[in-house]
């Protein structure tokens, strides 16, 4: 749905802007900062995960300190584009794996896994992703440093 077909007002962007910055902020201090009640939040925050605006929350947790270090992302190759929802769910199944995109371009989709190091990246490719039925072949890029990683930075119709 565009979001131009959402009944959303200014007050609701302020909202959401807030909670994806800080998605545990009680609704009480989220009224402190628009100046109306935390009844009105209340109401508004359950406006928004009604129309599917608001999908949950998460926690955002720091991957190294866990002991994945190393991040790499999976250029895949499919050997036809109808194999693309088989290969999704048998992605799925990878733990490791935090996320997948069907691209233009290059790939026929960009996966982003978290491994503990470089053998665990290996065992990952080799044990996992090579034996999945539609996969053609991979190119791996191992992430040296991640510099961005933020949420969407709401824009008004003035932007």
């Amino acid at each position: 749905m565009a979001a131009q077909n959402l009944e959303i007002d200014k007050l609701d962007m302020e909202i959401l802007s807030i909670l994806m910055s800080d998605a545990q902020i009680p609704f009480t201090e989220i009224a402190k900062k628009v100046f109306v009640s935390g009844g009105t939040v209340h109401v508004r925050v359950k406006k928004l995960t009604d129309m599917g605006l608001i999908k949950g929350s998460q926690v955002n947790i720091e991957p190294e300190m866990l002991g994945y270090g190393l991040t790499a992302f999976i250029g895949i190759f499919l050997n036809k584009s109808s194999m693309y929802d088989s290969v999704v769910d048998a992605l799925k199944a990878i733990p490791e794996v935090v996320g997948c995109n069907y691209t233009t371009g290059t790939y026929s989709m960009f996966v982003k896994i978290l491994c503990r190091d470089t053998n665990h990246l290996k065992k990952v490719l080799h044990d996992k992703l090579q034996y999945i039925e539609g996969i053609n072949r991979t190119e791996t890029l191992i992430s040296l440093e991640e510099s961005i990683n933020r949420p969407l930075q709401l824009l008004t119709e003035n932007d």
